[in-house]
């Protein structure tokens, strides 16, 4: 604009000098210069730039331009970049605390109850150890007894864990084996849990595994019989088969919702609160 008042045109820099500029900008300097016009876009989006710059950044991404030549080297940076900020970015914190739930491990062979353990999450919150790890011991401190079968036979295992208030219920495992019932005996379950609510996964699986080790008394009680010492739970990711933190577990387990259905799940519930041992106050 001169003093005058009067517009004077200007004459846009050459190409040449556009390019050699272009190749010393970063990314994030590249994609705003491309928001200038349609021809600065076009400039600033070419292949030449981008690519030595996907290349340095995300290798194994710029090998894919190869696989399919229509798509962008800026394009590929891009969803490199967005990748990279979804893998950095902190987990939320679990919807639930420990001391927030109730764990109940119902132990059936042949349809005839076994043991039926119950621990309120603030317990096992006493618990924790150094590493502050999803696995737990819970006793069993209920009279019930069992005949021994020396030959394998159909167990069940249930693993619930109830929201204090009966508030809800999730089924964490709930799986049968054919195991042999003798004195000292230690048996492992474990099943995959489903993703949450609102993850896109293939196959339907969380990579994180629910197990559980039942050990049964070394010796024979009145009359023969056996009692199951102690219940062993904990969650896995099924990639290093370690176990996870607690808020790992919280954060895989219970962020699948309760059944909408009231009826179902109050019938649930109501099935737990007769099992459980009377000792537990929720």
């Amino acid at each position: 604009m001169s003093p005058t008042g009067q517009h004077i045109p200007t004459n846009p820099p050459p190409w040449d000098v556009l390019v050699l500029v272009a190749h010393r900008l970063d990314p994030k300097t590249l994609a705003v210069a491309s928001c200038v016009c349609k021809s600065w876009a076009a400039s600033m989006s070419s292949d030449c730039l981008w690519e030595p710059i996907c290349s340095m950044h995300y290798p194994s991404l710029s090998s894919l331009h190869w696989a399919d030549p229509s798509v962008p080297f800026r394009r590929l940076f891009s969803m490199g970049f967005t990748a990279s900020k979804c893998r950095n970015r902190c987990p939320p914190p679990p919807h639930l605390s420990l001391d927030s739930l109730d764990f109940i491990i119902d132990i059936r062979a042949l349809r005839l109850p076994i043991a039926t353990v119950a621990k309120p999450g603030e317990e096992l919150k006493l618990e924790l150890g150094p590493n502050n790890l999803f696995q737990f011991d819970i006793e069993n401190t209920s009279p019930d007894h069992l005949s021994v079968w020396e030959v394998p036979c159909l167990v069940r295992v249930t693993w619930n864990v109830v929201i204090k208030g009966w508030g809800g219920v999730f089924t964490v495992m709930d799986c049968n084996a054919n195991v042999s019932l003798i004195p000292g005996a230690e048996w492992w379950f474990s099943e995959e849990l489903p993703p949450p609510a609102g993850w896109c996964v293939s196959g339907g699986v969380s990579g994180v595994v629910a197990d559980m080790k039942v050990v049964f008394c070394g010796q024979r009680e009145s009359e023969g019989k056996l009692r199951v010492e102690k219940a062993s739970v904990g969650m896995l990711s099924a990639l290093s088969w370690r176990y996870l933190s607690v808020d790992d577990g919280l954060r895989n387990s219970w962020g699948i919702k309760v059944p909408v259905s009231c009826s179902w799940n109050w019938r649930k519930l109501l099935h737990l609160r007769d099992l459980v041992n009377p000792a537990l106050t929720f």
